[in-house]
């Protein structure tokens, strides 16, 4: 465990309740809440701000927040829809059914849990992160990490310290004119993972490459979110060098892989309640 004067260190934003039909298990997860998740499991001293629904998928969510280590305190319970995934598996293929980013969309923190940001040494971003939260946090110039995913101009990105970017895993790809567009955007420091091929990291003066692991996969669910958290320690809080950071997040990454859902959990099996309320998309699924 990391002493009291570990750094603190907060994710804003998305969470999830991912469904795996084929398998009839369900498990917790979402980029910002999984980040959050690594951070307390390696000792870090963390928070997670976000919120779920009133509904059975946010208790769902509030009760692994609880086991895990993490004050569900932090979470706001909303009028909405929690968010949930609908994943169905054919001959290894993973196909979504069902992608519904619930009350958690856009988050903004309260008033007393942003001045929690202001104090963090370190805050962390989520998928779908709000606009004005972003805009706050470079005005304010807190340090601070955004997850862009795959819509990497969604939002402003001017002024953002650190953004973590999904990029394509064909070989034949060039991934500098990606990094180069998301610099031109305005990020200072750019991290693009691009899955099988490894990740790769620029500072504006040089651009690093991490080769991923070879390993047999079982679950994809939650690698990019276990580099992320793991970089972020690494690089902008023990202050190691680039290439030393990378691998380490490689090797997180590598490691959630082997495992279903985006950290070591209980799966639960899929509720009868929870097939009611979705019986349309799964039916319409299974007509395909």
């Amino acid at each position: 465990m990391m002493s009291n004067t570990s750094p603190k260190l907060i994710t804003v934003g998305d969470n999830c309740l991912d469904v795996y039909l084929t398998k009839n298990v369900m498990a917790v997860g979402g980029n910002a809440l999984n980040v959050a998740v690594q951070w307390t499991r390696k000792g870090w001293s963390a928070r997670y701000f976000g919120a779920v629904g009133k509904d059975s998928e946010g208790d769902v969510i509030v009760d692994e927040i609880t086991r895990i280590g993490l004050s569900n305190d932090d979470v706001e319970r909303l009028a909405g829809d929690t968010a949930v995934t609908l994943l169905q598996e054919k001959a290894g293929d993973r196909r979504f059914l069902l992608e519904d980013l619930g009350i958690g969309e856009n988050y903004l923190p309260s008033v007393s849990r942003y001045k929690a940001l202001i104090n963090a040494d370190w805050v962390h971003l989520g998928t779908n992160s709000s606009q004005q939260l972003v805009r706050q946090l470079v005005a304010d110039d807190i340090a601070f990490s955004l997850d862009v995913s795959t819509s990497h101009f969604a939002i402003s990105l001017v002024g953002v310290p650190l953004v973590f970017a999904a990029g394509p895993e064909n070989p034949d790809e060039q991934v500098a004119p990606i990094i180069a567009a998301l610099r031109q955007a305005g990020a200072k420091n750019v991290v693009l993972t691009c899955g099988k091929r490894g990740a790769y990291f620029d500072d504006g003066a040089t651009i690093w490459h991490a080769p991923a692991e070879k390993i047999d996969v079982v679950d994809t669910c939650g690698a990019g979110d276990s580099f992320i958290a793991t970089f972020i320690t690494a690089f902008c809080c023990e202050h190691k060098s680039a290439e030393t950071a990378l691998k380490e997040a490689t090797a997180s990454a590598a490691e959630t892989c082997l495992h279903q859902g985006g950290f070591p959990q209980k799966l639960r099996r899929i509720p009868a309640w929870l097939f009611h309320k979705y019986a349309k998309v799964i039916t319409s699924a299974e007509d395909c």
